[in-house]
């Protein structure tokens, strides 16, 4: 049997040791298939033929091969160490030299979103493999500007925006935080500080949030100035010049998902508080407390620090895929093979996890922090869920096999239940059950509804700060959207006012939060399936994943027997979680 341990892994397969010389070879064969591309500018007219077409398209997408390659290397040699002044000189050198081949192939995306509906029919008709892509391009036309334009907007986000997101990575990576356990005091960067989140003892956790916020509000000036810059930017270019009609739209037409089905969902987000304010108050009283307090949502309910060794933790979770279907096991062990996870706690690495799936041909990558804790656990399965989804669909072109976020989080999230469902089936304990179960509650928490609200603040913080808010006031606005969430439920300490600063997705991808709550609650709805159905659900989940990013994904949906547009759908899934409560009432 094999022996995990915690690895860094390897980016040979992105470009082979030694990096420099590989790097000038892939740049000087990106010029020249970059070059030969232009030449087809000419050819881009309605009257193209389908041939002609099918020539052009996979010369881009030889390009954008390349280019992912490139640019995935340089991402994740600056993901495994931050502080590292080569990894940042790569990522920068590299980010320019894309931007450059970006704008000089621009062209091609502008044709197409300007193409006829007639010429889109002849040269992807329905069921080609060029088809989707095409019809989703074309989607942006209203929202696109001249050729120009665009490639100063390029230009002006490398140097600008991007770089001052860059800074925001850099500063926050670098933060240490100092926790006083057991008489000594340890240094500690953030994911093992968000280790004592979920601590027994209430002093330690209540501490670790603290520390978190104290780090963070003394930056809390430049900090805020950087959302500050990244909402006006974000503004600027997708209101006044693009003519988006609201900011979150611009995320939902990247998502494919229309306005009014993301409006749905986030209204009865928020008309589902009760859910947990009813747990939240159980928890209390397991936990011998008169209310719980902000610090308290993630403790678990027994006494015990339980820890997880590596080589269980990968072996537990990689028996559960094989035993749901041998294909998803196989794949999963791929990323261990081919050396792709990065596992290790080291200093300068980036904190939390995430899987990167750049090019359908490669294996995917996988970073986590492994520290030994039960949600440790529960993070490979996820991010090792989103590497199985990517090869899933690896059969389809580089432009179509990315799933929309929505619906890139149904593998890691299903992947989740599974675990949890095994873990429940053969724990014999009802202490022990209870124990698993509510921490499955603690993290849909985390995963729907924290999430959500998310959403929900970046919606009003975009709003007040082109209005003129100062940060105090948005600070009063997070403020206002936690109460909401909790009610009476608990106590909210004031130093979460600085939580929003914390939340690195809001400055890298604005109202990214909400595909989260999209996909947890849509895979309430398909566990419900799988638990109703059985073996033979197995298939249908399996063609779910296998569409990736090749079709639309409302299409995508419906054919599975769901209709995303409907508020009962929402409901559904949060009546599941209503059920995991009623059972916990029921162990009180």
């Amino acid at each position: 049997m094999t022996q995990w341990t915690p690895t860094r892994w390897s980016l040979e397969d992105l470009l082979p040791e030694p990096v420099e010389a590989s790097l000038e070879a892939a740049l000087a064969k990106l010029e020249t298939k970059t070059t030969a591309f232009e030449g087809y500018r000419e050819r881009l007219t309605d009257d193209i033929t389908a041939a002609e077409f099918a020539e052009v398209f996979h010369l881009y997408e030889a390009i954008t091969s390349l280019s992912y390659r490139i640019g995935g290397h340089a991402n994740l040699a600056f993901a495994a160490d931050t502080q590292s002044q080569a990894a940042r000189n790569l990522r920068d050198r590299v980010d320019k030299a894309l931007t450059e081949i970006g704008n000089r192939t621009l062209f091609f995306t502008l044709w197409l979103k300007d193409t006829s509906t007639e010429a889109a029919a002849r040269i992807a008709p329905a069921g080609s493999e060029f088809h989707y892509y095409v019809e989703s391009t074309r989607k942006f036309k209203p929202f696109t500007l001249s050729e120009s334009e665009e490639q100063i907007i390029n230009l002006k986000d490398t140097d600008g925006i991007e770089a001052m997101i860059g800074l925001y990575d850099m500063i926050t990576n670098a933060f240490t935080f100092n926790l006083t356990v057991d008489g000594e005091v340890k240094q500690l960067n953030r994911s093992q500080l968000g280790v004592y989140y979920r601590h027994p003892s209430a002093e330690l956790r209540a501490t670790a949030f603290q520390e978190l916020f104290r780090v963070y509000g003394e930056h809390s000036d430049v900090l805020s100035q950087i959302y500050n810059h990244r909402v006006r930017d974000w503004h600027s270019e997708s209101i006044r010049l693009r003519k988006y009609p609201n900011p979150i739209a611009v995320r939902n037409l990247a998502n494919d998902i229309p306005d009014d089905v993301v409006e749905t969902m986030l209204d009865v987000c928020e008309r589902n508080n009760t859910i947990y304010q009813r747990y939240f108050k159980l928890k209390a009283k397991w936990l011998g407390m008169d209310k719980l307090t902000r610090y308290d949502i993630y403790a678990p309910l027994s006494a015990t620090d339980k820890t997880y060794e590596y080589d269980y933790a990968v072996d537990l979770v990689l028996d559960t895929f094989n035993e749901f279907s041998p294909r998803m096991g196989e794949l999963a062990q791929r990323v261990f093979d081919a050396n792709h996870i990065d596992s290790e706690i080291r200093k300068g690495k980036r904190g939390g996890a995430f899987c990167h799936s750049g090019v359908p041909s490669i294996v995917p990558f996988v970073l986590v922090n492994y520290t030994g804790k039960a949600n440790d656990v529960g993070t490979i399965a996820h991010e090792l869920g989103h590497a199985i989804h990517s090869q899933m669909a690896a059969h389809h072109s580089i432009l179509t096999f990315h799933p929309s976020l929505p619906l890139a989080e149904t593998a890691s999230v299903f992947s989740e239940m599974m675990l949890t469902d095994r873990l429940m089936r053969e724990e014999p304990d009802p202490a022990v059950r209870r124990d698993i179960l509510a921490g499955a509650v603690d993290d849909a928490y985390a995963t729907v509804q924290r999430q959500a609200y998310i959403a929900l603040f970046e919606r009003r913080a975009h709003q007040m700060i082109n209005d003129g808010a100062s940060a105090d006031e948005i600070c009063d606005a997070y403020m206002a959207a936690q109460e909401q969430q909790f009610g009476d439920t608990l106590i909210l300490k004031d130093d979460f006012k600085w939580e929003w600063i914390t939340i690195p997705h809001s400055y890298h991808v604005p109202f990214y939060t909400y595909a989260y709550s999209f996909g947890q609650l849509l895979v309430l709805s398909l566990y419900q399936q799988y638990r109703r159905e059985g073996p033979s659900f197995i298939p249908r989940y399996l063609n779910i994943l296998s569409y990736g990013g090749a079709e639309e994904p409302i299409k995508v949906l419906r054919e599975a027997g769901i209709d995303p547009a409907s508020a009962d759908f929402w409901q559904g899934g949060y009546d599941v979680l209503s059920g995991m409560v009623d059972e916990l009432e029921a162990l009180a």
